[in-house]
């Protein structure tokens, strides 16, 4: 886990944004059996088609490609991805 946060505060973060993807917030849990296996991230595109364009730019991006082999040298970091797209409610509080 330490290797993986350190990849989003150094790296991907930075990529998300050039390519149009807000971060919004992440969080690790506290309590197990999840605590230092998890993290869970909010990140915001403008449409579900800009989503779609910005993730096929940043996963193709080279500078990703660089980032990510170079901290995968000793293994996987990610055993997998899950990915939900939310929209607001009427009565939720603004985020911004």
């Amino acid at each position: 886990m330490p290797d993986l946060l350190r990849r989003f505060r150094d790296h991907t973060m930075a990529l998300f944004e050039k390519h149009g993807i807000r971060n919004v917030a992440y969080w690790t849990p506290t309590d197990a059996p999840q605590k230092g296996n998890l993290l869970v991230y909010m990140l915001e595109h403008p449409s579900r088609e800009a989503a779609d364009a910005n993730w096929n730019a940043f996963r193709t991006d080279p500078e990703w490609i660089a980032v990510k082999s170079q901290s995968e040298a000793s293994g996987k970091l990610v055993e997998r991805i899950d990915s939900t797209y939310l929209s607001l409610t009427d009565f939720s509080p603004q985020l911004r």
